[in-house]
């Protein structure tokens, strides 16, 4: 054996070591195992068939495409337009002192497709007020590969966030992405779950590992975690889970992975969310029983790092109780 390959897989057993430190031998081991099985897969493997965000080479056929056509570089620039939204999330669960607490919601960055997103993405969060600074996930470009500029890109932007941060994986990363991004002060929630508490209150908030892609997502352990009647949010990358966190009994769902279609009709009409759901439930604030859901359309882009008819966003969540409205034109 070289010695490039003894470091190699030197770095590999260290790295092996801390994810089942963290996140126990099991988990550790099935999600490496999965994504050396699967993570290229464009056919098969998922809740849906096909994986164009695996097939690295048509992704250059889109682009050249859309430059032939006039449309790639509009298409750039609206990509690069991220907005704030401001939703209201009511529900008689919330505890009297959580009345007003607002979250930044933050989904499928994509850090590595543009960096002028990112730029205006860190200038935008720099200027708001929140509470609670959640991930949905989907911080690396591609779904295979190397991550390092990923890890980098969500440095610069984790260093531009107010803790505390909660954040989940999505399917295009890695589970060796983890300790970096922990090490920037994202509290990952691998299946778990962690409280917000303001005075003798508190609020449960769970994240689940991806449930699209890899499908490692584990809702009845996180759900056995919260306290009966307590208020809970349930991160997920994508909203495909909407029934089981439904019938968990969670109040809220905050998810990303559709993109709002990024590539739409006239009147924001979605081609295509590669998610198999309702498309009711593919972008913004959206109800299932008893529980609210929001589907963020993502502040960055997919395969190709452009958008129509669905600019990205970011969004601030306010909980109340329904004694209080949220005024939507609040900054």
């Amino acid at each position: 054996m070289t010695a490039i390959n003894q470091k190699a897989h030197r770095v590999e057993d260290e790295l092996l070591s801390k994810l089942e430190q963290r996140l126990g031998r099991i988990h550790a081991r099935q999600r490496l195992g999965i994504e050396t099985d699967h993570e290229a897969q464009i056919f098969g493997q998922g809740l849906n068939f096909f994986h164009i965000e695996n097939w690295y080479s048509v992704h250059s056929l889109i682009r050249t495409i859309l430059k032939l056509s006039g449309l790639y570089w509009r298409g750039r620039r609206n990509a690069e337009r991220i907005t704030v939204k401001y939703n209201s999330i009511e529900c008689t669960n919330v505890p009297a002192l959580f009345d007003g607490f607002t979250i930044l919601h933050i989904s499928d960055t994509h850090v590595d497709m543009s960096q002028r997103a990112m730029r205006r993405l860190i200038e935008l969060v720099s200027g708001l007020s929140y509470d609670l600074c959640v991930l949905t996930g989907d911080y690396r470009g591609k779904t295979f590969g190397a991550f390092d500029a990923a890890l980098e890109g969500m440095a610069r932007v984790t260093a531009n966030l107010k803790q505390p941060i909660l954040g989940v994986l999505g399917n295009h990363d890695t589970i060796r992405m983890l300790p970096g991004l922990e090490a920037m002060g994202i509290r990952m929630l691998q299946n778990e779950c962690a409280t917000i508490a303001r005075g003798d209150q508190e609020i449960f908030v769970a994240g689940i590992d991806d449930a699209h892609y890899f499908r490692v997502d584990n809702i009845e352990k996180v759900g056995s975690e919260i306290a009966d009647g307590a208020f809970s949010i349930l991160l997920s990358h994508t909203p495909e889970i909407y029934r089981q966190a439904a019938h968990a009994g969670f109040d809220v769902l905050l998810s990303g992975h559709t993109h709002g279609g990024q590539i739409c009709l006239p009147g924001s009409i979605p081609i295509t969310l590669d998610s198999v759901l309702p498309r009711r439930l593919g972008a913004g604030a959206w109800r299932y029983h008893d529980m609210t859901g929001y589907t963020s359309v993502g502040a960055g882009s997919s395969v190709v790092a452009v958008r129509f008819n669905c600019p990205p966003e970011i969004t601030l969540h306010r909980l109340c109780r329904p004694a209080e409205r949220f005024n939507m034109a609040d900054p």
